[in-house]
């Protein structure tokens, strides 16, 4: 038994309704971020670090689903109910793009070059948004099977994975060909997949089963059992040697990837947990529930607790006066949206 004992996370407040996606940007020359998409349509931008709130991005009419930032955490997507996907400028929270549909967008995904945003939702189509001519009409990609659930891009953005709401499996289409390349079965509906950022292994939730594919030969290299149903699953992403899962039970779980013997598990949330998703540095990871908080749960052991105070005070000094910068120009924004 080595059970970790379990720190006390960071609460992150403000959304007034239930948290169904996190997602963190990579690490950038200003540290990294963490974006969440609530019921109450207001993305909102975080220090991924210490969880402060940077900004809220305002502008849709319904329940946001999905939201992703680019690798630059310079820009936003959100997928909504409100039957749009929208871009924004994360630095200023500014609208820059809408980009219309005909059903509730519950997905949404930047490239890895971050020039084109994936899209798919209840009209059962994949589309593909060109940044650079946002006014052009999007690539579509095959027919799904069924309304979209989840949407991820692999293989520098030459192939791309989705999901269905109401079928299990995931599809691999090519965008070159447009073809399906593989199928991952699954025996339920797939409610989070995500790809490792060394791009080898893609880790899914399906029903109360966590699986992990080798991204590159599509074979099933693991799957584990979990406590309950599980709504989203992360692998730490650098050593691999752990995952989380979070789910119906309200708790965000700990695993062993080599073994799947459970390590750690973390309470708090007063309502299922939604979505998962470790740090890019893996010193951390997020849950969002349908508590409408979302929680930040430190890795004991990653940091000795004193170097980090004394090392890092510059850094954290920088970040402050990042996020004061970037919540001062999000103030200018609303003044100037306000004087409109």
């Amino acid at each position: 038994e080595r059970k970790e004992k379990m720190g006390v996370p960071l609460v992150c407040h403000g959304h007034s309704r239930p948290v169904v996606d996190v997602s963190y940007s990579p690490v950038t020359p200003d540290g990294f971020f963490l974006i969440s998409a609530s019921k109450d349509s207001n993305p909102m931008l975080r220090n991924g670090e210490t969880g402060d709130w940077i900004g809220t991005f305002e502008g849709h009419k319904g329940a946001v689903w999905s939201c992703s930032l680019d690798k630059h955490a310079m820009r936003a997507a959100s997928a909504s109910a409100d039957f749009t996907a929208k871009i924004w400028n994360a630095l200023t929270g500014d609208e820059l793009h809408s980009f219309e549909h005909k059903h509730i967008v519950r997905a949404c995904a930047f490239s890895e070059d971050t020039h084109l945003l994936l899209t798919g939702g209840m009209e059962k189509i994949l589309r593909i948004f060109d940044m650079n001519r946002p006014d052009a009409p999007p690539k579509e990609v095959g027919g799904s099977p069924g309304s979209i659930r989840t949407v991820e891009w692999l293989h520098s953005d030459n192939t791309i994975l989705s999901s269905c709401t109401d079928t299990g499996d995931i599809r691999l289409w090519d965008i070159r060909s447009d073809k399906i390349v593989q199928t991952l079965e699954t025996k339920f509906p797939v409610t989070s997949a995500e790809v490792s950022q060394d791009g080898r292994y893609i880790t899914t939730a399906d029903g109360s089963s966590v699986k992990f594919w080798d991204a590159n030969n599509f074979g099933l290299l693991k799957s584990y059992e979990m406590p309950c149903n599980i709504e989203s699953a992360s692998l730490e992403p650098k050593h691999g040697n752990t995952f989380i899962a979070g789910g119906e039970d309200m708790w965000v779980h700990r695993f062993d990837f080599q073994t799947g013997e459970e390590i750690g598990c973390n309470k708090g949330h007063h309502g299922p947990v939604h979505c998962v998703r470790y740090s890019p540095g893996g010193e951390s990871y997020t849950s969002g529930s349908e508590d409408g908080t979302v929680r930040i749960w430190e890795v004991v052991g990653s940091v000795n607790h004193e170097e980090k105070e004394s090392d890092q005070s510059g850094n954290v000094k920088l970040v402050a006066e990042e996020v004061v910068r970037k919540a001062e120009s999000l103030r200018i924004s609303e003044k100037a949206a306000e004087a409109k």
